[in-house]
Formats: C-alpha cells, sequence, structure tokens
C-alpha cells in the first residue's frame, strides 16, 4: 500500500486527513497524465456516493481535471460498479469513484478506475502521491479552448441500469421465470423481495432494476440526507432488514454498503446469508450451467471452512487469497475464473462485471432461487457454517512475533488437535501493530480454546504490547 492510496483507494475523515486540496490535485494529476502528457484530451468519468461531503470532493476533482484540460463527465449518485461499467463499455481514459463504502458519513474516500474498469495500476497512484507530496513539481495549466468541459452524464447511469436488466433476464431465463401455455413469460411479481439501500449509492440505481424487472419490492433506508449513509442500516447493520423480511412475509431480502459493491441476503426467516453461502449457493447453479470456468470459487484466507467442506461434496475446487477483494480480482483475471469474492459480500462475477456489484449479486441469487424453486433457507442449508473465534493481540512486533518458532509450534499444535474438523489462521493486520489469531471448529468452545493456547504462548515470548 502507498502513503494515501490503500487497497481501496485514498480514504480519510472529511477535511482532515482526507482535504479537498488532495482531491483537487488528483484531478489535476490524472486529468495532465492521461491527456495532455500524451498531447490529447482526457475523458474522465465520475461517480459518487450520497455523503455530505462527496459533492465537495467532486467539484474538486472536476476543477482539477479541467485546469489540466480534461473533460469530465458527471454521474452524480450512482455505485462503484457503475462507474467500472461505464468507463469499460464508453471508452474512458478513467473514472473516478467518491466514496467510502461501509464507512460513517464523516469519512470520505477517492477511488481510481483504470480504463478497463479495474482499480487503477499501483504504479499510477504512487505518481498521484508524488506529485500530492509535491516531488513531481508543477503541472502546465489549460488555457484558452484547451480548458477542459463539465459534462452531465446521466445517461451513463442509466445504460448500466438498463444492463443489470438485461443481466438479469439471461440470468434468470425462460425455464427459470416459467413460461405460460400462451408462450409468455412470467415476471417476478410472486417473489417479495426487500432491499436496504444503506441511504447510499444504491437510492439511484436498485429500485429502476428491480421495477423494471416487475418485481413485488419492499424499499427501506432510501432517503438519503447527507449524514445517514450507513448508519443503522445497510450490510453492516442488517436488523431492520431481518424485522421486515420478518414482519412482511418477503421470501428474501439484500442490503447494500454504501457504494453497492457489497451484498448480503436474508432468508424468509429472518437469517443471515453471508458473502461464503451466497458463493455456495451461486458457485454451484454455475457449475450445473456450465458456467463455472476452472471448476473454481476464489476466496480469501478469512472463508469459513464450511464453504470448503460444501464445495468439496460438490466436486468444485478453490483458491485461498489474501484478505482484500483486490487480491481475489487480481487471482480472476489472472486464471480466468467466473466467481469469487469475500464473506463480507464482496462478490465477484467476472462474466458481467470486473469488481464486486451488490446488485448484480442480489440478480444472481434470485436466479438461484427461481433455478431451485425453493427457499433460501433450503437452498443455503447444503453449507453448514462453522464457529469461529478472532482475537487481535497488539505486538510490539508484528514479524518477530509471527517468526518466532514456540509461537509457530503452537500454531502448528492447535491445527493438530483440531485435525480435518477446524482449522487456525494467525496473520499479520496490515494497518495496525496487530497479529490476529483466529480458530473455526465444530463448537464456540473449543475455537476459544484454541485460540487462547496460541495468544497464551504469544505473551508467555513478551511479544504483547
Amino acid at each position: 500500500m502507498g502513503k494515501y492510496f490503500g487497497t481501496d483507494g485514498f480514504r480519510g475523515h472529511a477535511n482532515e486527513n482526507l482535504r479537498v486540496e488532495h482531491a483537487f490535485q488528483i484531478g489535476r494529476y490524472i486529468g495532465w497524465y492521461f491527456g495532455a502528457r500524451e498531447g490529447k484530451k482526457a475523458k474522465v468519468v465520475i461517480g459518487k456516493d450520497t455523503r455530505r461531503s462527496s459533492y465537495m470532493f467532486e467539484y474538486a476533482i472536476v476543477a482539477g481535471l479541467t485546469a489540466s484540460g480534461a473533460d469530465a463527465y458527471l454521474m452524480h449518485v450512482t455505485t462503484t460498479p457503475c462507474v467500472s461499467y461505464v468507463v469499460r463499455s464508453e471508452a474512458f481514459d478513467c473514472g473516478v469513484m467518491i466514496s467510502a463504502s461501509h464507512n460513517p458519513y464523516n469519512d470520505n474516500g477517492i477511488k481510481l478506475i483504470n480504463g478497463e474498469g479495474y482499480k487503477m495500476d499501483a504504479e499510477i497512484e504512487e505518481l498521484v502521491e508524488k506529485y500530492i507530496d509535491g516531488e513531481r513539481g508543477d503541472l502546465p495549466l489549460a488555457v484558452d479552448d484547451k480548458i477542459g468541459r463539465t459534462v452531465d452524464y446521466s445517461k451513463g447511469r442509466q445504460r448500466y441500469i438498463e444492463y443489470l436488466v438485461a443481466v438479469a433476464l439471461e440470468s434468470f431465463g425462460a425455464t427459470a421465470l416459467g413460461m405460460s401455455s400462451s408462450g409468455k413469460q412470467a415476471d417476478l411479481a410472486g417473489l417479495k423481495i426487500g432491499l436496504d439501500l444503506a441511504n447510499g449509492s444504491a437510492t439511484a440505481v436498485a429500485k429502476s432494476v428491480f421495477e423494471t424487472l416487475g418485481a413485488n419490492i419492499t424499499v427501506i433506508s432510501d432517503t438519503p440526507d447527507g449524514t445517514n449513509i450507513n448508519t443503522a442500516c445497510g450490510s453492516t447493520h442488517l436488523e431492520k432488514l431481518k424485522d421486515l423480511v420478518k414482519e412482511k412475509r418477503l421470501d428474501v431480502g439484500f442490503a447494500y454498503d454504501g457504494d453497492a459493491d457489497r451484498c448480503l441476503c436474508i432468508d424468509e426467516l429472518g437469517r443471515e446469508v453471508t458473502g461464503d453461502e451466497i458463493m455456495y449457493m451461486c458457485g454451484a447453479l454455475m457449475k450445473e450451467r456450465g458456467e463455472l470456468s476452472g471448476n473454481k470459487v476464489v476466496t480469501t484466507v478469512m472463508s469459513n471452512i464450511g464453504l470448503y467442506k460444501a464445495l468439496d461434496e460438490l466436486g468444485i475446487g478453490y483458491e485461498k487469497t489474501s484478505v482484500g477483494d483486490k487480491y481475489v480480482s487480481e487471482n480472476m483475471q489472472k486464471n480466468g475464473y467466473a466467481i469469487g469474492g469475500e464473506n463480507s459480500g464482496h462478490i465477484i462475477f467476472s462474466r458481467h462485471a470486473v469488481t464486486g456489484d451488490g446488485i448484480l449479486t442480489s440478480i444472481k441469487i434470485i436466479s438461484v432461487i427461481l433455478a431451485r424453486g425453493k427457499k433460501v433457507s433450503e437452498i443455503a442449508a447444503g453449507m453448514k457454517i462453522y464457529p469461529q473465534v478472532l482475537k487481535n493481540v497488539r505486538v510490539t512486533d508484528k514479524k518477530l512475533a509471527m517468526g518466532d518458532a514456540d509461537v509457530k509450534a503452537a500454531i502448528a499444535a492447535a491445527e493438530e488437535r483440531l485435525g480435518g474438523d477446524g482449522r487456525v489462521l494467525v496473520r499479520e493486520s496490515g494497518t495496525e501493530p496487530l497479529v490476529r489469531v483466529m480458530a473455526e471448529a465444530g463448537t464456540e468452545e473449543i475455537c476459544a480454546k484454541e485460540v487462547e493456547s496460541i495468544i497464551k504462548v504469544i505473551k508467555q515470548k513478551g511479544y504483547e504490547a
């Protein structure tokens, strides 16, 4: 990770460690880099979520872009996957998404997206950082007719909505939707769906998609005011959606995060369906339909052992990457895999998108419901979730603690005791002086016991801070 840009863009508390001048400088540099540097006028498309500061950062980025001679195309409030789709499908030089995802409203972030719709290359982010720190020197300002334009590009968001509808119709198929004796295709009116839009980006997209599909939807958290994004709602706070599903007797509920690149599901009983379970349900159907390229699902090391056992039973292989959708995406790109993601609900369906897309994930879950003709709880029951205990230990030196022979021996002993009925994962935090100790097993008591056996050695060896 760089000085400012992490695995998911430049994030910080608005106007503290992520300030308006940073946004202007980012606009200035990418406007020059993708445009004047190559003797052309760059085209950059911009989306934002509903945070109050998103408007401020949007205007600052636009000022930087146009001052460098680039044209800025504004889609206004939309989702991260929308920006990714429009960049790659409409030949933009790059894209910008202003969002801090699932964080509270007073945080924000600036994500740079390359011309293929993926997260910007680390080398270019490093160049931006050097410009912010004054190492690059000044850039030429555009003058006269070389100054860039600002273009209202709401139609880009509409094209993305139309794309999702088309993907849905293809995914559902005539068999799944059912055909009447007259051959007329049925709609989704018989399926009762709850949507928690997190008062965020999904408010500009999700309702239009599902209404176009004829779905019977009940919507909550769809009145953003600039400060209520992710507040007691969305994929990080599922209580309201669980209550809604049970109260209204809905068939399924979907909750998104602030920029709608994640989705978690609530079954008809009001219980959470995790990202691992979503990958299990969708992966199984994709295998049956011949859509599971490489016969593998890409996970991170934090996926539940129950997912791997369920995939083993289906004869589906899997890859394990480091924590972060960035690493899942890289693995999928390299190997051409069709589905991958994280337990948090960030799922990538590479045939249709190059980034996680919460609304697309909802569509794929609905296609499973229609194809199986069963309730969500029944479909997910094929995967058993193993209890998990995770504890963090603040340490003086992560590298020394992880490399200690006695700590390694304690980890190996715990793994041997668990055998094939559980697993242990000990890893460094990427951002804090922490060692994270996790165990999964048949009971929470067994998990806690094995976690404590490892933490005890870390403390005995004097690594605890």
